[in-house]
């Protein structure tokens, strides 16, 4: 497996990305190999983006252009294997359709298509994920671990029945501050949190040994959606967590 970061929570917290190298080299230094997505405006920034990884001895996932073919080409060119779900469907019927269009368009250039499971979405609950599944029989799936428990729902079930779907796993943890606010409400409900932090329940030491009893072999990504110190200090904590379980 690899270590990553999705870097969602860094870029709220610094008001967004303004030096790619100086990111790289905050999150190496605690011990990652790199970041999901290599965010591009142009084939020529992607291109320059992917020296300076490939300089530090960095990896990235996949490509986010600045629409869903771009994406879609730029990952192909640069050798990466799988593209987030990009479609425009607000209703369930409407999505899986515009997602198995995109699954039989990727699969023409060997790219897998992730669909990854959050709260507030179409595909929050476990049995909204197990239909989807279902209904896009060929898509992959970006799990995150946190967004299911958050819904009630079980990750270590869903590696074990759905090992062969994985496509890259974003591993948090949740701490419920507001109890009394519903699920509806989730943002002020509580808030994603550091690796061992979270207050459900929820075992990402347990995930992780079912993902190796399973055979997974890909990116692992740590995300902290929400920081309340520097980040590189909330990233070297979920680190930690991950090496003391064997990780």
């Amino acid at each position: 497996m690899k270590f990553g970061i999705a870097d969602y929570g860094m870029y709220d917290w610094d008001g967004g990305l303004f030096d790619t190298e100086e990111r790289l080299e905050g999150i190496k230094g605690i011990g990652y190999e790199g970041i999901e997505k290599l965010r591009a405006v142009s084939a020529d920034d992607a291109m320059y983006k992917a020296a300076c990884f490939r300089r530090l001895g960095m990896d990235f996932a996949t490509c986010e252009g600045p629409n869903p073919e771009a994406s879609i080409c730029w990952t192909d060119a640069l050798g990466k294997s799988y593209v987030w779900v990009f479609v425009s469907g607000q209703d369930f019927d409407t999505l899986c359709r515009q997602v198995n269009h995109q699954v039989n368009v990727c699969a023409r250039r060997g790219l897998r298509v992730a669909l990854h499971n959050h709260l507030g979405q179409l595909v929050e609950s476990q049995k909204q994920l197990e239909t989807f599944l279902s209904r896009c029989p060929d898509c992959g799936l970006l799990l995150d671990t946190a967004h299911l428990a958050a819904a009630d729902g079980d990750s270590l079930e869903i590696v074990r029945k759905y090992s062969d779907r994985l496509v890259a796993v974003h591993l948090k943890d949740w701490l419920v501050t507001n109890p009394d606010i519903g699920l509806d409400r989730w943002q002020q409900r509580g808030r994603f949190c550091e690796l061992g932090a979270g207050n459900i329940g929820l075992d990402n030491a347990a995930v992780m040994r079912a993902l190796a009893e399973a055979g997974y072999d890909g990116w692992v990504f740590v995300e902290h959606d929400t920081h309340l110190q520097d980040p590189l200090k909330d990233l070297a904590i979920s680190r930690q967590y991950l090496r003391d379980a064997g990780f």
